[in-house]
């Protein structure tokens, strides 16, 4: 099959492509700004690869279920299109796979909030040969998406090839960040951005949507399109410390406290469960609920265990509060939130002498404790209110710690 692959990879993938066709490395980790094409190079490589290899399979990860469809299966989708070999796959939603017409081989797509879904992979024949992760910044750490592969690349001793796709995010200190500094053997880190793109490729559009937040915002161009790492010192928790809590400390943790957080269309759910350790003034994030579309029957489910304790929830739903309560007989109550509730909590949680966010077992709170950050107006100056956006996992911490808050002798901020 003779493709013309400059037509469908950008210049700065070029090399990257050959050294996969070589087998150099086992690891590729692509990060970079906004169309730099990263994702579209990996879809190209995992369907040659497939092609090439009559036994190799391959298995593409989203964090979650609803946004699969649209993002890296469509991807592929439209690369199959620009290759000229649409015609040798089938396309299939439910269940989500596309198979390689000639042999029955396989590019299968799950979500990894669920553990069971991984191990109920059925290939037909072969092997599983790639692995892709995207987002990857979403997922929990290295331990959980090391436990997926655990799963997916065992048995043959056979070249195996995983994939790593995110947009940086902003703090240094996020997992993701870290890394990719971390030197290890058979690891590749690429950086792309728009700027090596051909622009007949982006659009005039997209351009100049570019330069305008070039022009406006440079430090969210630099973000954004750039796939920079821009902490500016605006972060609102410094007191964070991600690392693994054992078993044998929460065998011990007796001062629970829950929050929920539900979710609106687009926003996921976020239910969390901390250990409050008043004398340290420390937090401990030992368990966490979250996810798109998530409804209340499916989130009791998960969270049916913890259903005797008191979980305090987003006062804004009490029709949600009142089927939680009533129906499945959780205990829960609405937050009482009140005039410059926001701010007081937040400060609340700033001051902490330390808050512990297990990564694996509380992703998305790991991921937006450690992103929030104060924003700036177009002429530079630090807005005086906290965002409301991103901050799902910090309000329902912040309702979990209600009552101890009221009970400290400070005074709401108005």
């Amino acid at each position: 099959m003779n493709v013309e692959l400059d037509k469908v990879i950008s210049p700065s993938f070029y090399k990257l492509h050959h050294e996969i066709k070589e087998d150099r490395y086992t690891e590729y980790w692509l990060k970079g700004g906004r169309g730099s094409t990263k994702s579209t190079f990996i879809s190209v490589e995992i369907l040659l690869g497939i092609i090439n290899d009559s036994e190799a399979n391959a298995v593409v990860f989203r964090r979650y279920q609803n946004e699969l469809r649209e993002t890296v299966f469509g991807q592929f989708e439209w690369s199959a299109g620009k290759l000229g070999v649409a015609h040798l796959f089938k396309f299939q939603v439910s269940p989500m796979q596309i198979i390689y017409i000639p042999t029955g081989q396989k590019i299968v797509f799950k979500s990894a909030d669920n553990p069971q879904k991984i191990k109920s992979i059925n290939l037909g024949r072969g092997y599983v040969k790639y692995a892709w992760f995207e987002e990857c910044d979403q997922f929990g750490g290295m331990t959980e998406i090391r436990n997926i592969l655990q799963s997916l690349f065992r048995g043959e001793d056979k070249q195996r090839v995983s994939f790593y796709s995110f947009n940086p995010p902003k703090s240094a200190r996020s997992w993701v960040n870290h890394e990719t500094k971390v030197e290890k053997e058979g690891r590749r880190v690429h950086h792309s951005t728009y700027l090596s793109v051909p622009e007949e490729w982006l659009g005039r559009v997209f351009i100049a949507e570019a330069e305008h937040l070039k022009n406006v915002d440079y430090n969210a161009y630099r973000h954004e399109y750039l796939g920079e790492e821009v902490g500016t010192g605006l972060e609102v928790f410094t007191n964070i410390t991600l690392r693994k809590i054992t078993d044998e400390e929460i065998a011990i943790f007796d001062n629970i406290r829950q929050g929920l957080d539900f979710g609106y269309a687009v926003d996921p759910l976020a239910f969390e469960r901390i250990h409050y350790n008043k004398k340290k003034r420390r937090i401990y994030f030992i368990d966490e609920i979250s996810g798109i579309n998530l409804f209340n029957r499916k989130f009791f489910q998960k969270a049916k265990k913890y259903k005797n304790t008191m979980t305090i929830a987003d006062s804004a739903e009490p029709k949600s509060i009142a089927e939680l309560k009533n129906d499945y007989g959780m205990r829960i109550k609405g937050a009482k939130k009140g005039a410059g509730s926001i701010e007081y909590g937040i400060k609340f949680l700033q001051d902490m002498e330390e808050i512990i966010i297990d990564s694996e077992r509380c992703p998305l709170a790991s991921k937006e404790f450690v992103n929030y950050s104060l924003e700036m107006d177009r002429s530079g100056n630090v807005k005086s209110s906290f965002p409301d956006k991103d901050n799902h996992t910090i309000d329902a911490t912040r309702y979990s710690l209600e009552d101890d808050m009221n009970k400290r002798s400070i005074s709401f901020i108005n």
